[in-house]
């Protein structure tokens, strides 16, 4: 009963611990992009996100190495962990949405999408979005290492494509928080409220589900994939990587120095007068080819580990393809209403919403 009691609030204490750090770690400085509502300025935003995941990656470290908290705690506890982690998002969605006024729509939807759009704490010294990301960020990576030592420790012959999946999910999260001040120009700080999809997404599923498929095959044998295998999975991921990064570091670009090239490709802008859109490069292409490359990042991701007829596995890359697909719906929505006439002239150009040539 004691060890489930402990791997329940597991998740409570590493929130508590992340939270801290973030509160006392230096940090940059910076203006996003967003507007605050009530005095249209651009908000701020206490950014340290490397920081924190080394040092917590550290803590990890020496309590296994002191033997107060085995390296592999976060698998033994997996089960008790993931039921405190949704206790804990149910109580944050519901606190983040039911003392505030309703946007006009139903409770449903409210609690789904928040009735908070950018709620911040004490002018940007903790901010809700960039707060739940860095939580679940850190919490996914001491996931992956927790399962990546007890695959170690528990198997003679090492599936060496389990490891190099480890190995790119934690990429993927430290790529992310390298660039945080990037994502402030996203649609996430845009359009999204604080609600239950955001709130229990980040605190609950994020650092749970994006390991579905370590958790599937993690004590499993290796399957001896031949190596050119595992290159071409790897290869799969990082042009993934490439599209959705080189996108949304061209937007980004864009957006601050609307003038300037990126990587050689100089803007082309269409523009009404009132706003002004980038028509080429990666946006040329299709309209969110970055969706499509985090695709294929999450399938090289679970290829690499070489288990094809799980089926379980295979939920991480479908969850983007309904994520991702949805989003762009909704983007396109907004976008319709935002820039009219000027949005038909950009999709005559960008003909493809997400797969070029395809879709």
């Amino acid at each position: 009963m004691k060890l489930q009691l402990l791997g329940f609030f597991t998740p409570w204490i590493v929130y508590a611990i992340i939270t801290l750090l973030h509160s006392i770690i230096p940090v940059r400085k910076v203006k996003g992009y967003v507007r605050n509502g009530k005095t249209g300025e651009l908000l701020n935003y206490r950014l340290n996100g490397i920081p924190v995941i080394i040092v917590s990656i550290l803590l990890w470290w020496g309590l296994g190495k002191l033997n107060w908290v085995p390296y592999d705690w976060l698998y033994h506890v997996r089960w008790e962990s993931l039921i405190g982690a949704v206790v804990l998002g149910l109580i944050y969605s519901f606190a983040t949405v039911l003392p505030y006024r309703s946007t006009g729509k139903s409770f449903f939807a409210d609690f789904w999408f928040g009735r908070l759009k950018n709620p911040q704490f004490k002018n940007g010294f903790i901010d809700a979005k960039m707060w739940l990301y860095l939580i679940g960020a850190v919490m996914l990576q001491l996931n992956i290492l927790s399962f990546a030592v007890h695959h170690w420790h528990t198997h003679e012959v090492i599936n060496v494509g389990y490891l190099v999946a480890t190995g790119l999910l934690s990429f993927f999260l430290w790529e992310y928080l390298t660039f945080e001040k990037v994502h402030l120009y996203t649609y996430d700080f845009i359009a999204e409220h604080v609600g239950f999809k955001l709130g229990f997404g980040c605190i609950a599923f994020y650092p749970y589900f994006y390991s579905v498929a370590l958790w599937a095959t993690v004590d499993l044998p290796s399957p001896q994939l031949p190596l050119w295998f595992t290159i071409a999975f790897v290869l799969i991921f990082f042009s993934g990587w490439a599209l959705a990064r080189g996108a949304n570091m061209q937007k980004y670009y864009f957006k601050i120095s609307p003038e300037k090239s990126f990587f050689g490709i100089k803007p082309l802008v269409i523009s009404d007068g009132k706003h002004s859109l980038l028509a080429n490069g990666f946006w040329g292409k299709s309209r969110h080819i970055n969706y499509m490359g985090e695709i294929l990042e999450a399938t090289g991701i679970v290829l690499c580990i070489g288990y094809f007829t799980v089926w379980w596995i295979w939920l991480y890359p479908l969850y983007y393809v309904a994520l991702l697909f949805t989003r762009e719906a909704d983007d396109n929505k907004i976008c319709k209403t935002k820039y009219g006439k000027l949005w038909d002239a950009y999709t005559n150009k960008a003909k493809y919403r997400i797969i070029p040539y395809i879709y």
